[in-house]
């Protein structure tokens, strides 16, 4: 069960970490997302293959109890020039090429993806859900220095991430966008391409994006769509000093490897 404060709702706490770090709470991301993935009958991704947990440019948001037993969602960051291509590049390559390049190009200044996002049904209704998680996500994104951000979006994500700033990628695809992961679904390409602008970004989103910069510690939401929930941000990533964009920079306008995810649950 969830952890429960003086008021009715429940407690959480949205965590960042370096994948590498926390192998065991990899496994729990894992699952929950598995689960999800598996209710909507969505059985093979290439995000499946779990490569991002031993991905060294891999980087996770968790939202979790306060004990930290319990993992209810979560979204991962991935930098390009790690172990593996990005996963819009697995999961789109076969089909259009072209994005390697495009990528590599992001690449000259350090680009990464929005990816991974899940959530289950035990916070249903509760708020915590895709844009939340990818607001957060992009706030994150901030410490690691990169300049762009790609996302392969599920239809219901393409408005969150737009209101966060984001833009359709034209260039690749059908106009930007893919049947995946099956033929009765449609993923379409976004990139923000620039992570340190958020002109275009709703002013909401924008808002808290800015909060979640100034203060990854530092802020705590007691109610969201008009429900009372405690959730604690601890979004600063540990051992950071222990990560080298440069080094993930040139490992990925090397790169010659090509693999895959997709914003898919949330």
């Amino acid at each position: 069960m969830t952890d429960k404060g003086t008021k009715q709702g429940p407690n959480v706490r949205i965590r960042a970490f370096r994948a590498i770090d926390e192998p065991e709470t990899c496994e729990r991301f894992i699952t929950g997302h598995t689960q999800v993935l598996t209710s909507i009958g969505v059985t093979k991704v290439t995000s499946s293959k779990n490569a991002w947990a031993i991905n060294p440019n891999s980087f996770v948001i968790i939202v979790e109890s306060l004990n930290g037993s319990e993992v209810f969602g979560g979204g991962r960051v991935q930098v390009a020039g790690g172990t593996e291509a990005l996963p819009i590049e697995q999961a789109t390559g076969a089909m259009d090429p072209s994005i390697y390049e495009l990528v590599k190009k992001q690449a000259l200044h350090g680009t990464g993806e929005i990816c991974g996002l899940w959530n289950s049904q035990t916070l249903a209704g509760y708020g915590i859900g895709t844009p939340l998680l990818i607001r957060t996500l992009i706030a994150m994104a901030s410490q690691l220095g990169i300049h762009s951000l790609f996302a392969l979006c599920a239809p219901y994500t393409v408005k969150p991430v737009v209101n966060c700033g984001m833009e359709l990628v034209e260039s690749i695809g059908n106009r930007g966008t893919f049947y995946y992961p099956k033929l009765d679904l449609i993923a379409t390409a976004m990139i923000l391409k620039d992570t340190n602008d958020l002109r275009k970004a709703q002013q909401e989103d924008r808002e808290m994006i800015e909060r979640l910069r100034i203060g990854p510690n530092n802020l705590s939401i007691n109610e969201l769509k008009n429900r009372e929930i405690s959730i604690d941000f601890k979004i600063q990533i540990p051992k950071l000093d222990q990560w080298n964009l440069a080094w993930a920079i040139e490992s990925a306008i090397g790169a010659t490897s090509h693999f895959g995810a997709v914003i898919n649950q949330g």
